[in-house]
């Protein structure tokens, strides 16, 4: 099973730190983010791992390689001077990633969830993984039926936290259910996940889980700095 790492991202919310590295290679309990998820999913026995870039692209390979260290191998899915967005992105990277189901994380989360949780097959076109909402995101984004179901109507809704699995089906008729979007037209075209999930869930062809662990937006200096103490300080429970 392959994996993406959504790594394109301008970081403008984390500057300064990000005016000279990328978001998901800043530290935090002594090592970048995204080594997290690189041991997490070379941990389950993933091989194979895309990491799409943008901003300051270069410093991604750099620092990473090929994946040795991790036991991985590493391919890197660049998309210029402007991220193409998560739809995009997936878009871009999709004969990298191949023709079977894979794993896509946010470059910028930290979490406990242990990634042998997800299924190889979903049973529609996405598996997603939701925790409790966030202070920083009270209102939620989708609702877990108790038959694993995700809806985008409902209450109460939980948080998806960036981790899912999808299959490249999702994909299909993407541009009918993007539309005109700002960016659909472009080549190659920038749009965001969340339309062509909600096209799915209209179908029922997404399902999902609850963490109650540990998991953290690192969207802001300030919750980059309470993570690393967080991390410093011993094992992490219910970070968000």
């Amino acid at each position: 099973m392959k994996a993406l790492i959504f790594a394109a991202g301008l970081g403008e919310r984390m500057r300064p730190l990000t005016d000279a590295t990328p978001k998901p290679l800043l530290y935090a309990g002594g090592r970048p983010l995204i080594a997290w998820h690189l041991e997490r999913l070379a941990a389950i026995g993933v091989q194979e791992v895309v990491i799409n870039t943008s901003w300051l692209a270069e410093q991604f390979p750099a620092t990473l390689g090929v994946g040795r260290a991790f036991g991985l191998r590493i391919s890197y899915s660049h998309e210029g001077e402007v991220p193409l967005e998560t739809g995009g992105g997936m878009w871009h990277a999709r004969e990298l990633l191949g023709d079977d189901p894979f794993i896509a994380v946010n470059g910028d989360i930290w979490t406990d969830y242990d990634f042998v949780r997800l299924p190889r097959e979903p049973d529609g076109d996405a598996h997603l993984v939701l925790v409790d909402n966030p202070a920083h995101h009270p209102p939620g984004d989708f609702m877990l039926q108790p038959d694993g179901r995700v809806l985008d109507e409902g209450e109460p809704k939980l948080t998806f936290s960036g981790i899912g699995v999808y299959r490249p089906g999702l994909f299909r008729d993407w541009r009918a259910v993007i539309g005109d979007a700002s960016g659909a037209d472009e080549t190659p075209p920038r749009f965001r996940l969340a339309p062509l999930l909600r096209a799915a869930m209209r179908r029922d062809a997404v399902t999902g889980e609850r963490h109650a662990g540990a998991w953290t937006d690192v969207g802001t200096p300030q919750r980059l700095e309470e993570l690393d103490r967080a991390l410093d300080a011993g094992p992490l429970h219910g970070a968000r």
